[in-house]
């Protein structure tokens, strides 16, 4: 019989002995030591109403925390709008909400070759007629908001999601040191146990 490439329940063991253990307490301890300011958690979710375009959210949020968005919130509709027309294919209305947010020459042009691919009705007779579907439309559409918020000197990505990549990134590097209270469902932000 060959020796199989899956580590022994005694090797596991070994290793989880030579972690150093984290207990809850300690854990959450831990975490309450962590200052973080709430005016720095509004602005994080302030940041991602914006760039996210939830226009309605982010001015009822803005009333009720006092958090100013870093930009106009009527620029939100109007790149809502774009991306709406691009979703549904509608190319001369894209373009048209296009240069009425008067973005630079260079996008214009990359934007107006890109939605060009929607003018075709068939998409069997375009050559490129996988970049004709639902799912590039939305990728598309995607594509232009992010253009869009550069154009207007705004970061294109909500910070939110990379600072929760982040914690999964780091809860990694911590599994290979550690066993802690750890978080493993994102929606739910509940510290479970590890098990042993």
């Amino acid at each position: 019989m060959s020796s199989s490439p899956v580590p022994s329940i005694r090797s596991k063991k070994k290793k989880m002995a030579s972690k150093k253990v984290i207990t809850r307490e300690e854990w959450e301890k831990k975490l309450n030591d962590v200052k973080i300011r709430k005016d720095d958690m509004n602005k994080l979710v302030m940041n991602f109403l914006v760039t996210e375009g939830y226009v309605e959210a982010a001015e009822k949020f803005r009333m009720e925390s006092g958090t100013e968005p870093d930009i106009d919130l009527a620029t939100i509709t109007d790149r809502m709008a774009v991306k709406k027309a691009v979703q549904c294919g509608n190319v001369k209305d894209a373009i048209e909400k296009v240069n009425d947010l008067n973005p630079e020459q260079a996008f214009l042009e990359e934007l107006e070759k890109t939605v060009a691919l929607l003018a075709f009705e068939d998409a069997s007779s375009c050559p490129f007629g996988e970049l004709l579907h639902i799912s590039q439309r939305l990728k598309t559409a995607s594509e232009v908001n992010a253009a869009i918020l550069t154009s207007q000197s705004h970061e294109k990505d909500p910070k939110l999601p990379s600072l929760l990549k982040m914690l999964i990134w780091v809860q990694n590097q911590l599994d290979e040191k550690a066993t802690y209270p750890r978080i493993n469902d994102l929606s739910t932000a509940v510290l479970e146990d590890p098990t042993v």
